[in-house]
């Protein structure tokens, strides 16, 4: 969990990491419909690329209210 916008530095290393060192089956991102949500998303998708290993994986996107916009 966190936030780029307040949060310091990149979350893709830290991603990467946890996902070439654990046995991760599945990866879902869940973020906010605001813009800055998508630097989570994108480290996430950046991790999953750069760890080697091949996970299925899925976005889900929730409003400001708390209800469920999108499920990819």
């Amino acid at each position: 969990m966190g936030c780029p916008k307040l949060d310091e530095g990149d979350y893709t290393e830290k991603l990467t990491k946890i996902i070439q060192n654990n046995d991760i089956r599945s990866v879902t991102i869940v973020r906010m419909e605001v813009p800055c949500c998508g630097g989570l998303q994108r480290a996430a998708q950046n991790a999953l690329k750069a760890s080697g290993k091949f996970i299925p994986w899925q976005v889900v996107t929730i409003s400001t209210e708390g209800s469920i916009l999108e499920n990819a």
